[in-house]
């Protein structure tokens, strides 16, 4: 028989029991984080992780040997660059980004697609010249900072930014692609983004 007492209890311990927390967790010390939080990339897995503030400046010096490498807030954008210099990159798709691998030793490139990002070969020569194009890019950091570039309507539009929100825009474009070039809503979504970049860019070699 049912005990309308126990079932009252019950009622009253539901009715008071705390929501589950829905907070992320730090990946390093398990400390809980906010919804915007800030990461660091292991060097050797390429990796991000999320971290809490006091994990992330463990690994904000650039000059020492470590095998995490805190993801720095700095937007720079580059006037446009010359179409025969992103020509010469030869990469098949408008957007791609590109960084300096530690670990390779090398600049690598990468382009989303429906599969994620799509690693392509880069040669030396191409990433100096393009650096010759925007000498700024000789303060991208490694591992952490990227050159996101985008080809339309002629135009070759070049920021440093860091490395975790292309990784973000991989992500979401993987989910919205259909068909062969990604369609509608992969486009309305690189401008978004662009868009939001733009904003947040300061022109380089600024003070």
């Amino acid at each position: 028989m049912t005990n309308p007492a126990a079932l009252s209890v019950l009622a009253r311990i539901r009715s008071t029991r705390p929501e589950p927390a829905s907070y992320e967790r730090c990946e390093m010390c398990a400390a809980p984080i906010a919804d915007a939080h800030q990461h660091v990339v292991n060097v050797g897995t390429r990796s991000l992780l999320c971290t809490c503030r006091p994990c992330y400046l463990l690994f904000t010096h650039d000059d020492a040997t470590l095998a995490f490498r805190a993801v720095p807030d700095r937007y720079l954008s580059f006037a446009d660059l010359p179409l025969p210099v992103w020509d010469e990159l030869e990469l098949p798709v408008g957007t791609a980004f590109l960084f300096r691998n530690s670990a390779l030793d090398r600049v690598v490139a990468f382009y989303p697609g429906p599969a994620g990002a799509t690693e392509s070969e880069l040669s030396l020569g191409a990433w100096d010249r393009v650096v010759a194009a925007a000498p700024a890019l000789a303060t991208l950091l490694n591992d952490v900072e990227a050159l996101l570039v985008r080809t339309k309507d002629q135009r070759v539009e070049a920021f440093l930014v860091p490395i975790d929100i292309c990784y973000e825009l991989v992500g979401h474009l993987r989910q919205l692609w259909r068909g062969f070039d990604g369609g509608q809503d992969v486009r309305s979504r690189l401008d978004e983004f662009f868009e939001r970049v733009r904003a947040r860019s300061r022109p380089a070699g600024a003070p």
